[in-house]
């Protein structure tokens, strides 16, 4: 079994156990240095909102920005957790997804859909009620998920299965079926040239698929990382970003000249980005706390700063009216979990 693979298994098992989490987080509170060359992090905290249930681990979060709805995936108690970022309340907490990894609300179908890992599924849910609405088969390991507009799909990416199951977005139906010839990393959709990228960190490369036939058209190899597995998108700069989990990288790739743009150095263990498209803002949130923020001007990312967030502050997503950014974490300031918020220093 792949190193990163192993890690990341092992992560999931670790933070599902509550008697290891004072271990894990002494071994997470060793904080790692910044880049070299960056100044401290470029934001300041809103506040906290209380979570509910343990300390165990939180994966990937998704916002309805003009509902203020966020949907967390607490992937250690098999359920997702709804927020209010508006009122800063829980609505409520859908359970029984078994290791939910991947979550993604479409606002325009009042949809949220969810990877249960344990139970190699999708559950696509009622955005408005937290009803499951239907399940669906997916390969070994579904992970991380994105949506296809003009197809009505939903594609799931099976980590250690190697490819993406491609199902449809309204009834969980199967439609079809990628392999990528090794572990898949994180996949997205490009909506100016209507084509799914994939981070492939079994083969270290990015893959760009049709959606129309399911066939892989390209690859890219990129030499200098490890372990591909976050992916964010600047679609219209034509620019990807792809976090290297396993030597703390990231790569810029060209999305027009489908070519290595850049590299620069991150927190120990990468996991999520998210970018902020109106501010042109690229967060990385690793395994080790670090979380790294970068501006993209003129097709080209420069450092603002980077620093230790908090302990486990691997997961971020950002509010593209507010900018603030949000990180789920096992332990806030009263030592039960929270939901962090932060907003732009000025």
């Amino acid at each position: 079994m792949p190193r990163h693979r192993t890690r990341r298994r092992n992560l999931a098992v670790r933070w599902a156990l509550p008697a290891l989490i004072s271990v894990a987080a002494l071994v997470a509170g060793c904080a790692q240095s910044p880049p070299p060359g960056t100044g401290p992090l470029p934001l300041q905290p809103v506040g906290e909102i209380a979570l509910p249930g343990n300390g165990s681990r939180f994966d990937y979060e998704s916002l309805d920005p003009e509902r203020g709805l966020l949907f967390i995936a607490h992937l250690g108690a098999s359920e997702v957790i709804e927020v209010d970022i508006h009122t800063r309340r829980v609505v409520r907490t859908i359970p029984d997804i078994a290791q939910v990894h991947g979550v993604l609300v479409v606002p325009e179908l009042r949809r949220v859909y969810a990877t249960a890992t344990g139970d190699d599924q999708l559950v696509i849910l009622d955005e408005d009620t937290g009803a499951v609405l239907a399940r669906g088969p997916t390969g070994s390991y579904p992970d991380g998920i994105a949506y296809d507009p003009k197809r009505g799909t939903v594609w799931t990416t099976n980590e250690s299965g190697g490819s993406e199951t491609v199902l449809d977005a309204v009834t969980a139906a199967v439609r079809g079926t990628v392999d990528l010839g090794g572990d898949v990393g994180n996949v997205a959709y490009d909506r100016v040239a209507d084509q799914m990228l994939v981070a492939v960190q079994g083969r270290d490369d990015l893959a760009s698929i049709d959606p129309q036939t399911l066939t892989i058209t390209r690859r890219l190899p990129m030499p200098g990382c490890r372990g591909a597995h976050g992916l964010a998108l600047d679609s219209v700069a034509r620019l990807a970003f792809v976090a290297c989990e396993d030597n703390a990288t990231l790569i810029t790739v060209d999305l027009d000249s489908w070519q290595p743009a850049g590299a620069a150095s991150v927190g120990s263990g990468p996991d999520v980005l998210a970018y902020d498209e109106g501010a042109h803002r690229l967060y990385v949130a690793a395994e080790s706390g670090n979380l790294t923020v970068f501006d993209q001007q003129d097709r080209h990312l420069t450092a603002l700063g980077s620093g230790h967030l908090a302990d486990n502050a691997h997961v971020v997503t950002v509010d593209p009216g507010t900018h603030h950014s949000y990180f789920p974490v096992p332990s806030g300031a009263d030592g039960r979990p929270a939901l962090l918020e932060q907003e732009p220093a000025p």
